[in-house]
């Protein structure tokens, strides 16, 4: 088997900087590109990055490239691929997408069925066996990917099984809940930093606060979670405990944060406490059920990130309305404190009564959303 990949990470438009600052902050050398970041590593760097980006979709191996118009070259191009290198004997290894754009051959199916032939009488030929006896595909799974971009086709192996979002502590969730790597990203983005005060005056299940106490206690995003590649048996089981050990030690249980979610449900509050729960973090997050303009506070220098109700959350438009309002209203006289709110509404500002400093187009699965930022004026605290 190889010792050493090229990687992708994919991410979601608009945090691939993100994703690539995650990647470079671990020592990885790395091309940021729309919709992915490029890096290499051997299998230790597949664990890593799977088990501690907190930005990304998933950590897929790239086989290979090459030029494709016709069906023809699209099976000598996979068949010259050098899958005895990651498909052992009895390995499932369905073609589980093929996504063709602005190409020569554009039917996905035809693709995908394509591609698995030439996979097939490559590992046949490999371990000989006869063409006419079908491989026994009963071991571990190996999702394959085709992506033809421009008649440029590139064979991607998926590492992460589940999308990297999934950290396995949501227990239950609200209508349209935000994901949790885009939390996680937004909250990168913002100028948050564990020693400030953190609100989410709208939390619905908690996610922000959440991903915020992970952050703060340095707790790997993947923690409470099985990924792919685990199974496969070139994965050596002892590295993967090895390196989930040292991510438990890293963690720092002790972090004194200060963080706060509100949400006008009751019942939402409750799941983001089940959430909490769930990820070992209940009594760090401080949830209450509150309406956002009860909202009052004399602490300083915090950050408030909201995902109030848009698009396919929102339910009554004059209710959303008075909802934006009310927040410019409540969070007005918090002037040393900055607001990072998500929204795909894009009267928000005007509703809101002031132009943010500062707004980043980002997409929520497929719907469009700004990130309106309001920096606040920073203060001196008083050490006693």
């Amino acid at each position: 088997m190889k010792e050493q990949f090229k990687l992708v990470a994919t991410a979601a438009a608009g945090l691939e900087a993100v994703v690539g600052r995650e990647i470079r902050e671990r020592g990885i050398d790395c091309q940021v590109e729309n919709g992915k970041v490029l890096f290499a590593g051997d299998v230790r760097t597949i664990i890593e990055t799977n088990l501690w980006l907190r930005a990304a979709d998933r950590i897929k191996i790239i086989v290979g490239q090459f030029p494709a118009k016709t069906f023809e070259d699209l099976f000598q191009g996979v068949f010259a691929l050098d899958w005895e290198n990651y498909l052992p004997l009895g390995a499932k290894f369905p073609i589980s997408k093929a996504k063709c754009v602005k190409s020569t051959l554009h039917n996905e199916p035809s693709v995908q069925a394509i591609s698995k032939k030439a996979v097939v009488k490559k590992l046949q030929k490999h371990y000989h066996r006869p063409e006419g006896v079908p491989l026994q595909e009963i071991g571990a799974e190996f999702k394959i990917e085709v992506s033809i971009l421009k008649d440029q086709v590139t064979v991607m192996i998926d590492t992460s099984g589940d999308s990297l979002f999934k950290r396995g502590y949501r227990t239950e969730k609200g209508g349209a809940p935000i994901k949790e790597n885009m939390a996680a990203a937004i909250l990168q983005l913002s100028n948050w930093y564990p020693d400030k005060p953190l609100i989410d005056p709208t939390c619905g299940s908690g996610t922000f606060c959440i991903e915020a106490a992970m952050i703060g206690m340095k707790i790997a995003p993947g923690f409470n979670r099985q990924f792919a590649f685990e199974q496969w048996d070139w994965v050596d089981k002892n590295l993967v405990q090895q390196v989930r050990d040292e991510a438990e030690q890293m963690a720092d249980y002790e972090a004194d944060l200060d963080i706060s979610g509100y949400d006008i449900d009751a019942r939402m509050i409750d799941i983001a406490k089940k959430n909490a729960q769930e990820v070992g973090l209940a009594d760090v997050i401080h949830f209450k059920q509150m309406r956002v303009q009860d909202l009052r506070t004399d602490k300083v220098n915090g950050v408030i990130i909201s995902n109030p109700p848009y698009g396919e959350r929102l339910l009554d438009s004059r209710q959303v309305d008075v909802l934006y309002q009310e927040m410019g209203q409540v969070f007005a006289p918090l002037t040393t404190w900055s607001k990072f709110i998500l929204t795909s509404d894009e009267a928000f500002e005007q509703k809101y009564g002031s132009v943010a400093d500062k707004k980043r187009k980002l997409y929520n699965g497929t719907l469009k959303v700004d990130l309106y930022q309001y920096f606040g004026q920073r203060v001196k605290r008083n050490i006693n």
